[in-house]
Order: C-alpha cells, then structure tokens, then sequence
C-alpha cells in the first residue's frame, strides 16, 4: 500500500493543469514534465515499446504470455488536472485510519472536509485518505488513474503467474479541456477494446455519458459617458443578465440529477461595451441536446429581436457524444469489467456518467472504452480526496480483467 501511496504523492505535486484557451497539444507545457517522469517509469518497470510523441501521448506494451490469441486490452488515463482550481504546489496530506469526523485541511484558513456536507467521506471510514490542503486541488482526477494502471502493470510484469494478452496502456494530455482523444492514435494503440480509468467512488462502472457541447455568447453594447447615456448607452452587462434569466432556471447543475441535462454557465466576464458568456450544454439523450441547443439560440435571437438590432452572437460547438451507441454492440467488454469486480468482493455501480471521458470520444474513434472507476471525490477543488485502498482496488480490478481477459479467450 506505501508504494502505491508514494507514487501517487508523486504524481500529484507536479504541476499540469490544462489550458482550455490555448489550441496547441499538449495545451501547457508543464504536462510534458509528468510525461517525461512516466516514460522513464514505465521503462524502469518493464514495460515495452515506451513512446512518447510530438502531442505528449504516451503509449506502452505488456507482452501477452500465452501461447494462444488473446484480444489485445488498453487502459487509459489522463496526465491533466482541471484549470478550474489551481494544481501548483499540491500538497497531500495523508490522514490514517480515518475516523469519520471532521478534517481541518488549512488551520491558517479554516478549511474543513466534513462528512456533514460530503457524506461520501462515510464510505472511507477506517481507511487511508488522502487531501489536499485547501489550497490547491488534489490531482486524483485522473493521476489516481494514472497510479492504478502503472501499479497493475508492475504487478503483472513482477508475477508473471498471472496469464494474460497484450496490453496497451495509453496516457493522454488535454482530457480537462476536452481534447484528450483529438490526436489519440487509435491505429497505432492496436487494442480491440480499452478501459479508462476515470471515475469516482469504487465500483463505478460506466459506458454512457453526456452528450456535450460548449457555447460562447458576445454581446456588444456602447460606452457613452453615463450622464448623457439616455437613448444612447448600451450595457452589454444587463443583456447578459437577461439571457441568463431567459434559460430554463431549474435546468443548471447543482439542480440536476442522474439523466437529467443541464445548461451550466462557466464564465462570465464583461464591460458595458463588451460582455462574453461561455456555458457547456450537456444532454444523455441525443434529442433532447438537439433541443437543448435549439432553446440556446432562440434565446439569443429572442433578445436580438427584442433589441432590433444583432448585438448577441452565440458561438456553438459539439464536443463529444454519448458513447452508448458505440458500446452496446460490445457489451462482453462491460461484463469483464463487472465480473472482475464481483470477483473481488467489489459491488459494481453501473450508471451513466455525469460528465464526459477520453472514452466518449474514443469510442466513436474505433475503440470501444467503458469508465472504471479510480476512487477520488470531489473532483476539480479544494476538497478532493481519494482513499488509498480505493487506488488498490482499482489496480486490482485493473490485474482482474487482464486474466479474465485470457481465461475467456482459451
């Protein structure tokens, strides 16, 4: 368990947040640092044919050791955190044995992880949890991914006991910022099926997902001196607050569940002569997305009308799709994935994602990949943690499916 913890503290305290307004691969320069860290990783550990191309996507093999034709399986993990809360100067703390009461993460700024408001803290109880120190986020999302797969593969190279296929493994720059998959090679990587390991509490087992798209909204206004504005001032600011209002009120995040969509505002920065709002649509279902763009744009063309004049552009962009459609005909792939975990006492949590993965758009690429689970909560914040056991499990769970893998293709 300390190896595993060890190595996970060190991914984490290097820095590499995305950047979602910059359109070079990788989007930071800093995701090269744990890039480079890994190569040599996975390369010290055994692993075969390490790469490490021009966009920051690292590849590797594990030889198959059986003499007959086993699918090849990958598993994949992303190097980048969320630029939605800094990932400079992470600091872990390591809580053992934990006793189901408050965590005071920053004592100078009063922060606390309480399970009154994080209930799922509850699940953990006795076990090894891992924090941030209110300060920064934690990372687990996806460097617990990371963790798991570089332990199961050191695992199965040190007990060579355990049959298995080839194995791919694949980490990937930009998932954060939605380009994970955009220069993914899937030709190159040459697994039948994958696996990414990017959920949440153990035992989650996912291949649906949003449906996803990303809008910006311009409003121009004018600045005239606000003593003589009458008749002449435009306060792009106002209309701004306009659209908001006229979206669906109840239709956001933090009122939404299960295959509920949402409209989620992301931004907003403005002046009077200048305002910008960007949001992220987000729908399982594919007609209701399609609707859900529809009722965007018609806001905007409502307000413009109601103006006389064009002064609100929206700017519109599909991201991913739900991955269902390209997993169903493969639903074997799912089923090894929930008997491996059966197999370890683990009872799976089959749901639709509430977000998006690499595997979303991966699969629509060729390569069907359900979600696992990697144990962390609170993704993309100040309090973020994961359990040290949950990262053990989900390296189990990795080892698991590579043997179920090769015992069913005997």
């Amino acid at each position: 368990m300390q190896k595993i913890i060890d190595r996970f503290v060190k991914y984490v305290q290097v820095d590499t947040q995305s950047d979602a307004n910059n359109p070079d691969f990788p989007s930071t320069e800093k995701q090269w640092d744990l890039a480079h860290i890994l190569v040599d990783e996975l390369k010290e550990i055994g692993m075969q044919d390490v790469t490490l191309d021009d966009h920051c996507y690292i590849m590797a093999t594990l030889p198959s050791n059986v003499d007959f034709k086993v699918p090849t399986i990958g598993f994949i993990a992303h190097i980048d955190t969320s630029p939605d809360y800094s990932g400079t100067n992470v600091k872990p703390q390591i809580h053992k044995n934990y006793d189901g009461k408050d965590i005071l993460l920053n004592k100078a700024e009063n922060i606390i992880l309480s399970p009154d408001y994080f209930e799922d803290l509850l699940l953990y109880k006795g076990q090894t949890l891992i924090t941030t120190d209110g300060t920064t986020l934690l990372g687990a999302d996806d460097k617990a991914g990371i963790t798991e797969i570089v332990s199961a593969m050191e695992y199965l190279i040190n007990h060579p006991e355990i049959k298995h296929g080839k194995i791919r493994i694949g980490f990937t720059p930009d998932e954060e910022v939605g380009k994970g998959a955009h220069m993914f090679d899937v030709k190159k990587f040459g697994a039948d099926w994958a696996y990414t390991m990017d959920g949440s509490q153990v035992g989650e087992l996912e291949y649906e997902n949003f449906n996803a798209a990303g809008a910006k909204v311009i409003i121009h206004g004018k600045i005239v001196h606000p003593g003589y504005a009458k008749g002449k001032m435009i306060n792009a600011m106002l209309i701004a607050s306009e659209f908001i209002a006229g979206l669906p009120k109840n239709e956001i995040p933090q009122k939404t569940e299960g295959y509920e969509g949402f409209y989620h505002l992301t931004s907003m920065k403005g002046e009077v002569e200048k305002t910008e709002l960007e949001y992220i649509i987000r729908d399982h279902d594919m007609k209701l997305f399609e609707q859900r763009k529809v009722v965007f744009q018609k806001v905007a063309d409502d307000l413009n009308k109601k103006l006389g004049s064009k002064l609100v552009e929206v700017e519109m962009k599909d991201q991913y799709y739900n991955m269902r459609k390209q997993i169903e005909p493969v639903m074997h792939i799912v089923d090894i994935a929930e008997e491996a975990m059966l197999q370890l006492g683990i009872k799976p949590l089959i749901k639709a994602i509430r977000g998006g993965t690499d595997g979303s758009q991966l699969s629509y690429k060729g390569l069907p990949c359900p979600n696992i689970f990697a144990g962390g909560h609170n993704f993309h914040g100040r309090y973020e943690f994961v359990a040290a056991e949950a990262i053990q499990l989900a390296t189990d769970v990795v080892v698991n499916i590579a043997k179920l893998t090769a015992e069913k293709a005997k």
